[in-house]
């Protein structure tokens, strides 16, 4: 017997002993994506290919050269990329002995591609810094380069730029400049269907249907389960089936059918998919919990091995205990699906004033529709509203969030933990900010070599300090949230402060500390800095907060100063959702010190409080921004934090 790549599999078929054969296979699938980017370097285009791991990116490209007989310059693209090692840079040995000499330098792999007829791939290309992507501007454009010292490079035929990246991963990622995004084409590779992906694992593996067609299953499930921002990729499934047919054969189990089976192949999934798991933001749950509920589902605890479908996709569970996307209610409602059982029912205390079902009536039209019985919140019906009228939608559940209903005011709590980290995300533009290379003179970095030369005078020893390097920097910032919790704070109020609080703690980072605290006459600071706290958890927080008592402005500014003095960075800013109208304490403008920026966030605001917050704003050296609706925010936040 061959697989599917006509190579003999190294298997047993009685026991599931698997081994991975060695050498490449080739791309499954992918017809017409090979097509496009076969046809775009036919044309002289430069092309990007976007998607996320284990879709086929890498395997795509060097089968599309191999056919064409051209050479890849492979690059790995990461954060400490500079120029530099991209171009090429002079040898300072040869140059201490010759001089800046051609000779003397040696090309960086954009260089090595250039000259030499062959494709240059940049794997994650949103991983690199945009000072090292301006080089290559003019090289997409006009196909060639200037070097200082060394002079004009023009590209050979057959040069072309492949880039790679992974839009789903935010982690030391940036957004793309339009400059170099103008100057490429753009191919989008998602996952392939349940067939192929069997046909690639078969023909790396080897494998028994019955083991491939299981890991198949648990991968695909993975990246539909509710509670993961991104699941497995396809390597995955690879990694189960050869961890869980070398289990069976330690354990001495013959197949699937075998006693203890089941939780031999939960410790592969573990082993396989834990690692590749992404659980979504505010979830308190673990990657090994998600596999429980796919095996559980796939294959049930008191049933037998599932059987070899050639037809992947998992069906969905009769009482939908995890399945089913929710990346955004009013594009997929959760319809009917409990939420986890793993996320706890945070209740705020005895800050909150509860409602009653008369009193939601009175006050929303579509309560009714929404909650239609005791303890019953419609998530359809819900997202309906959502999409219709986004404003309503956020004053009512955060009402729902205060009911008399202990069971509607959880189910609220937690919808309400979903809602608002999804808009509040929407907000959100990760930005490379303004990192750049910078003389360092403590050894850090790439030598500096025209700069070293220029300090060391070369008939004596180098010292230390005449050495020059260069190292990245970035500017740092510190940001605190005060949100304003007195006077009339309840409905949309209430979802506007939830909203904003969930796009600050979602943007920190390691350039972007973010702390945040509440105030009326009293402060109590919900996340200190340097101290992460999930955005559900702050949402759900926040709607327990209602309105009451004073308003201390100056206090607020003096405890969010506090919180900014622990963190070292180049700048501290205060975001200040409020109306900006103390009615207790001292003057704002006198709390102001030690404070570089204040931007103001007024909600709702009325001609006296839009007064107020842009002159407050003006003394604080920052920008006031008028929040009218929860879909104000995004944009907001975009130009105050992005």
């Amino acid at each position: 017997m061959t697989d599917a790549a006509g190579v003999q599999p190294p298997h047993d078929q009685e026991r599931g002993r698997v081994s991975a054969p060695a050498g490449p296979h080739p791309v499954i699938g992918l017809r017409r994506e090979r097509e496009v980017l076969t046809v775009a370097l036919r044309t002289n285009r430069h092309v990007v290919l976007e998607g996320p791991p284990g879709t086929g990116k890498s395997t795509l490209l060097r089968a599309i050269a191999a056919d064409a007989g051209q050479e890849v310059v492979f690059v790995e693209g990461n954060a400490e990329l500079t120029p530099a090692r991209l171009i090429g840079q002079y040898d300072p040995a040869a140059v201490l002995a010759e001089g800046y000499v051609p000779d003397s330098f040696t090309d960086g792999p954009l260089l090595t591609a250039m000259r030499g007829h062959g494709l240059l791939y940049l794997e994650e290309l949103n991983r690199i810094p945009e000072e090292t992507l301006n080089v290559l501007i003019t090289v997409l454009t006009e196909g060639e380069i200037t070097v200082p010292r060394l002079g004009h490079v023009r590209a050979a035929a057959g040069f072309r730029l492949i880039a790679a990246m992974n839009p789903f991963d935010a982690i030391g990622t940036a957004r793309v400049g339009q400059a170099i995004a103008d100057r490429m084409c753009r191919v989008v590779l998602g996952y392939q269907d349940a067939a192929a992906e069997r046909a690639i694992v078969g023909a790396v593996t080897g494998a028994p249907p019955v083991l491939i067609g299981l890991a198949v299953r648990l991968v695909r499930a993975s990246r539909e389960h509710r509670d993961v921002r991104m699941g497995s990729s396809v390597r995955g499934a690879t990694d189960l089936v050869l961890l869980l047919g070398g289990l069976l054969d330690v354990r001495g189990q013959s197949g699937l059918g075998a006693d203890g089976a089941r939780e031999t192949a939960r410790d592969a999934a573990y082993a396989a998919l834990s690692g590749r798991i992404r659980i979504a933001e505010g979830v308190e749950r673990t990657p090994e919990a998600v596999i429980d509920d796919i095996l559980d589902d796939v294959w049930p605890e008191t049933g037998p091995p599932p059987p070899d479908e050639q037809d992947a996709p998992a069906a969905e569970p009769a009482d939908a205990g995890g399945q089913g996307k929710a990346d955004s209610p009013p594009d997929a409602p959760a319809g009917t699906d409990p939420p986890s059982s793993l996320r706890r029912d945070r209740r705020s205390g005895s800050a909150r004033r509860q409602t009653s079902r008369r009193e939601m009536a009175a006050r929303h039209e579509a309560f009714e529709e929404v909650s239609p019985e005791v303890g019953e919140l419609d998530e359809e019906a819900f997202a309906a509203l959502m999409a219709e009228d986004a404003d309503a939608a956020a004053a009512l559940l955060t009402d729902l969030a205060a009911a008399t209903d202990r069971e509607l005011r959880a189910a609220a709590r937690r919808l309400a933990g979903r809602v608002f980290v999804q808009v509040g995300r929407v907000g959100r533009a990760r930005t490379r900010g303004t990192r750049r290379l910078v003389p360092d003179h403590r050894g850090d970095g790439d030598l500096d070599l025209d700069r070293t030369l220029d300090r060391w005078d070369l008939g004596t020893p180098l010292e230390p300090g005449d050495l020059v390097t260069r190292r990245w920097t970035g500017h740092r910032r510190a940001v605190c949230l005060a949100v304003d919790t007195s006077g009339s704070m309840t409905g949309l109020g209430v979802a506007i402060a939830a909203v904003a609080a969930a796009g600050v703690v979602l943007t920190g980072d390691e350039k972007l500390r973010t702390s945040l605290i509440t105030f009326g006459r009293d402060v109590d600071v919900v996340q200190r800095s340097g101290h992460r706290r999930a955005a559900e958890d702050v949402v759900t927080h926040l709607v327990g907060l209602r309105g009451h008592g004073m308003t201390d402005l100056a206090a607020a500014l003096r405890a969010a100063r506090l919180q900014l003095a622990a963190d070292v960075a180049d700048e501290r800013v205060v975001v200040l959702l409020s109306d900006c109208l103390h009615t207790t304490g001292d003057p704002p403008e006198s709390a102001l010190g030690g404070i570089d920026r204040l931007h103001v966030l007024c909600p709702l605001p009325t001609p006296e409080a839009e007064e107020a917050a842009r002159a407050l704003a003006a003394r604080g050296g920052g920008t006031a921004q008028m929040v009218r609706t929860v879909r104000d925010l995004g944009p907001a936040l975009t130009r105050l934090l992005g």
